[in-house]
């Protein structure tokens, strides 16, 4: 089958965790005998800022780390309805524009043979509630909400016909464990500033433990505000920017320990989302000590598969600890690559995917599903 992939970027992961998943997803969707395009906005906010602060060489370098991928760059004159004349499968992100959002829709209801899904991995629904509730998102055969609470948020506010939980995951033919690299470093937190949802998280589960515990300790990651570059120089922390999605498991084997720190709104409002960072990193085999949040959909085993804290002075004695004690290290990461195994690689997502598109796909979609290749 082809599926198409309506993304706000795929060739730039800037601030853009979504990227992440979806070369994922494709891989294995691939991997199976699929193709699959990715089709991205010319003004994308993303690849916009990945080209102004890197260079316009780090789009050749995606191509040339992910030569598997296609994506194609689209602009206000592009023909929509020929690109998907021979699409089976079409995913639209929560990114896409909302006369996008409506247009596709349109395209499906006059005639359009795809099975249409729109695709949230964001907090919007909760803390910028009349952007989703303003798309159009009739015509759509199902909704992909990246954690339960978000799925039961779209139920309430009747977004949508058919509503799926479908959680971001390790890629882990790239996150894997590296135990022949060195570890030279202590901590490595690899995390975005933001818009503010976690400013004084950043500051209480990061900035003071490591300084107090003079540790070895990196920051990467984009929009960070002077303010905050400031105070992890004092903190002794090294900054280094943006880092591509693809270096990040060489990062992390060098380091022996990483935390996990949640944005507001899914502490607040979303609980049960850990996003992708978490899944990649025990996919890695890194031990992983979190702030808190709540596992309410039981993803994970805290205190087995990762550490959960309480609070910043918590968080300082675990990191003492984890140091301190390479047994406890090694049972730690051990365990939460296990988990990763068992249920959150993107191989697991394909499946599920495909249990979705059996539920609510069109006939083209379904009948193709029961072929002996769509399992492969």
């Amino acid at each position: 089958m082809k599926f198409v992939f309506y993304t706000h970027s795929l060739i730039s992961d800037w601030n853009h965790g979504n990227a992440h998943f979806l070369r994922g997803v494709m891989r294995d969707l691939q991997r199976r005998g699929h193709e699959t395009l990715a089709l991205e906005p010319e003004d994308s906010w993303s690849r916009a800022n990945l080209v102004s602060d890197q260079g316009s060489a780090v789009i050749a370098k995606f191509h040339e780390t992910f030569p598997q991928h296609r994506a194609q760059i689209y602009g206000k004159d592009f023909d929509h309805e020929a690109a998907l004349g021979d699409a089976d499968v079409v995913i639209v992100h929560e990114w896409t524009q909302p006369d996008l959002v409506e247009r596709l829709g349109r395209i499906r209801r006059h005639g359009g043979t795809f099975t249409l899904l729109f695709h949230d991995t964001h907090h919007r629904a909760v803390s910028a509630e009349g952007d989703i509730a303003g798309l159009t998102l009739s015509d759509y055969d199902g909704v992909l909400a990246f954690g339960e609470t978000l799925r039961e948020r779209y139920l309430s506010a009747g977004w949508g016909k058919s509503v799926f939980t479908w959680h971001e995951a390790a890629d882990d033919a790239l996150f894997r464990p590296m135990p022949e690299v060195l570890r030279t470093g202590d901590l490595i937190w690899i995390g975005n500033w933001g818009d503010g949802e976690r400013s004084a998280e950043i500051a209480e589960f990061l900035v003071h433990p490591a300084k107090s515990l003079a540790l070895n300790a990196t920051v990467r990651g984009v929009r960070y505000p002077a303010h905050a570059l400031d105070a992890l120089q004092s903190a002794g922390i090294a900054y280094g920017g943006w880092i591509a999605n693809a270096d990040v498991p060489v990062a992390f084997a060098h380091h022996k320990v990483t935390v996990h720190i949640p944005r507001r709104p899914y502490i607040e409002h979303l609980p049960g989302i850990p996003t992708i960072r978490v899944f990649e990193a025990l996919s890695c085999g890194i031990p992983l000590i979190s702030a808190p949040w709540d596992d309410a959909e039981h993803l994970f085993k805290p205190g087995t598969d990762f550490v959960l804290v309480r609070d910043g002075e918590d968080m300082r004695k675990n990191l003492r600890d984890v140091l301190a004690d390479p047994g406890w290290a090694a049972s730690l990461a051990a365990s939460g690559l296990v988990a990763i195994k068992a249920r959150h690689t993107c191989r697991h997502r394909v499946d599920e995917l495909f249990e979705v598109l059996a539920c609510c796909g069109t006939n083209r979609v379904t009948t193709n599903l029961q072929s002996p290749e769509a399992a492969e």
